[in-house]
């Protein structure tokens, strides 16, 4: 596993979340929008996949990626944002 494959991981989750997040502000609005909803949903879903890859191949980035096998490795890794990508 290379620092530039989870920079690029940590990149790709940023923009799924952000396009998940926006749609999901545009919907608070138009609830009745399919197209948008659609849209959020297949953000929303590629979200969780690439969490759950991060959370495999790099300790979990989330709570919800938490598991009780984990022992709260992110305490004792570097943090996303300081540079060990």
């Amino acid at each position: 596993m290379s620092k530039m494959e989870k920079k690029n991981l940590l990149f790709y989750i940023d923009a799924v979340s952000f396009a998940a997040l926006d749609a999901s502000l545009y919907l608070d609005t138009h609830p009745d929008d399919a197209e948008a909803l659609e849209f959020f949903h297949h953000f929303n879903k590629a979200r969780q996949q690439a969490l759950h890859e991060y959370s495999v191949r790099f300790g979990p980035l989330t709570l919800n990626e938490a598991s009780h096998d984990d022992t709260w490795k992110w305490a004792t890794q570097p943090w996303p944002w300081e540079g060990d990508c």
